[in-house]
């Protein structure tokens, strides 16, 4: 006897339908699964057998045959427990053959009970455009899976499979789940508030600017002097995120298996901090599963990066196909996968190795070469990809103490949210269907957003030979420049606005001269 269910795998950020086909003929009672399994693929065959009979099943003592279509195309992880189970009792005369338009997904427990499963968004998202009308899925995954509902598909929680074979029986129907409203300034309150951070003013300064523009930043001190504080309060003053990119993150995090428990979506602009211990291969995914790495999970969010000089220079040197794309190939013997990694990079580092080089007061210990060796582990490429740096001086006594209250993140937000307005309408216009930020402008784009007049054009020209500035440098200066004048509601770039940008400008602060 034949039976064929549908079912869903991943490759890269996407799913791809598989159809799980189940034979039972003569012969000697064994079960074979082909089809390119991996070994949690192979392991199912012993959870469905366990979890079939503890529902009260009968096992086939026949020959049992299972082949996951395509066959040419690995299947990964333990997804497919519950398809496998469902079409051997269906093969075996146990079920009538669910409808073709239904899907399942799900891990088995031994005793019948469903374990929630990763990547759930993005194969909901294939099985909603292949003409799923119902899927089947652990009660843990069913709102991110809502989340696919179109006009058609319905996502059905379950607990259990033998809940699933009574729907199928039509026994005990399962009520379909309703995706969530999406609502993701919610997420601003769950951020720390700039009004903590006292004194600073430039650094403040600047992260408004990189909120407004989407640029990187490098906040460069001595310890205690509040970078890491005012990179965590970063995404409470960013826009908030829209569907489609709530959607895009979510799909990465539920490949990575690092979906907040019970939520549909990521709503909030991701925070990412890894250890300056992290490898290359944490940052830009991979491994046998291709798993996205730090640099993906950060996607339209914040990618920290303190102690940056720490980080090996193999790891640093992955983020600058990011930096520059907006994403990342992952390639391995086994292939290949791409992840969107559009991030702000926000990274922190001592002025030195004992961190008190240019101290007012305390005297710092490195010598000369020390202090070059130390700043020379961040590369001359990876500084270039930097749109601001700021130095930062300590925190006087009077600034701690002081009666007048810093600004909210609220108050920064509106400043932000004005700027992306303006660029919003700008970009609005054919041509920009990639641009949502001033950050994101190309090189041909650039010469015909950033105007500028003839004295701020004159600026620039004798900054550029001056400071041997490169192309792509020459570039970032003039977007950091258009968002300061977004901030100030002016058309045309002037001398202020490129004068503010030259000064944030990374190259030349991290390299010294003694």
């Amino acid at each position: 006897m034949y039976a064929v269910l549908k079912s869903f795998g991943l490759k890269g950020l996407n799913g791809f339908p598989v159809e799980v086909e189940a034979d039972i003929s003569g012969g000697m009672p064994a079960l074979s699964i082909v089809g390119l399994p991996d070994s949690a693929v192979r392991e199912s065959g012993d959870r469905v057998h366990a979890a079939l009979k503890n529902l009260g099943f009968k096992w086939p003592d026949r020959r049992i045959t299972i082949n996951l279509a395509p066959a040419d195309v690995r299947k990964t992880g333990p997804v497919y427990d519950l398809p496998l189970l469902l079409a051997v009792l269906a093969a075996s005369g146990q079920l009538e053959p669910p409808p073709k338009d239904t899907a399942f997904l799900g891990e088995l427990a031994l005793d019948g009970s469903l374990r929630p499963v990763s990547g759930v968004l993005p194969m909901a998202l294939e099985a909603a455009a292949g003409g799923v009308r119902a899927l089947y899925v652990p009660a843990e995954n069913a709102a991110e899976a809502a989340e696919a509902c179109g006009s058609e598909m319905q996502v059905y929680p379950a607990a259990t499979a033998r809940q699933v074979v009574d729907a199928l029986r039509g026994i005990q129907p399962i009520l379909p789940t309703m995706p969530v409203p999406f609502d993701p300034a919610d997420a601003w309150s769950q951020v720390p508030d700039f009004a903590d951070v006292c004194g600073q003013p430039l650094a403040r300064r600047a992260m408004v600017i990189a909120a407004a523009g989407g640029h990187n930043v490098l906040l460069v001190g001595a310890p205690g002097t509040g970078k890491s504080m005012l990179a965590r309060r970063l995404p409470g003053i960013l826009p908030p995120l829209t569907r489609e990119e709530a959607v895009e993150t979510t799909k990465i995090y539920s490949i990575a298996g690092q979906m907040p428990a019970g939520r549909g979506l990521v709503t909030a602009r991701p925070f990412r901090s890894p250890h300056h211990s992290a490898s290359s291969a944490a940052l830009a995914g991979g491994g046998a599963l291709f798993r996205p790495g730090e640099c993906s999970l950060a996607n339209c969010g914040v990618l920290f990066l303190d102690e940056l000089p720490e980080f090996s220079r193999e790891s640093l040197e992955v983020l600058r196909q990011p930096l520059e794309d907006g994403c990342i190939t992952v390639s391995r013997a086994a292939g290949s996968a791409t992840y969107p990694s559009r991030f702000q990079l926000v990274a922190a580092m001592n002025p030195c190795k004992c961190g008190y080089y240019g101290h007012p007061t305390r005297a710092c210990t490195c010598s000369p070469s020390a202090v070059r060796q130390y700043r020379s582990r961040v590369s001359g490429p990876l500084l270039d990809r930097i749109d601001l740096c700021v130095e930062m001086d300590p925190v006087a006594f009077d600034e701690l103490h002081g009666a007048a209250p810093s600004e909210s993140s609220a108050e920064l937000r509106k400043q932000v949210l004005a700027a992306r307005a303006i660029q919003a309408r700008r970009y609005a216009a054919p041509g920009y269907e990639d641009v949502r930020c001033n950050a994101q402008l190309t090189a041909g784009q650039v010469r015909r957003i950033c105007r500028m007049t003839p004295a701020a054009e004159q600026l620039l020209r004798a900054s550029y030979e001056t400071l041997g500035l490169s192309a792509r440098a020459h570039d970032r200066i003039l977007r950091v420049a258009r968002t300061i004048a977004d901030l100030s509601g002016k058309r045309l770039l002037d001398e202020d606005s490129l004068l503010e940008a030259l000064q944030y400008r990374a190259q030349e602060k991290v390299e010294l001269t003694f």
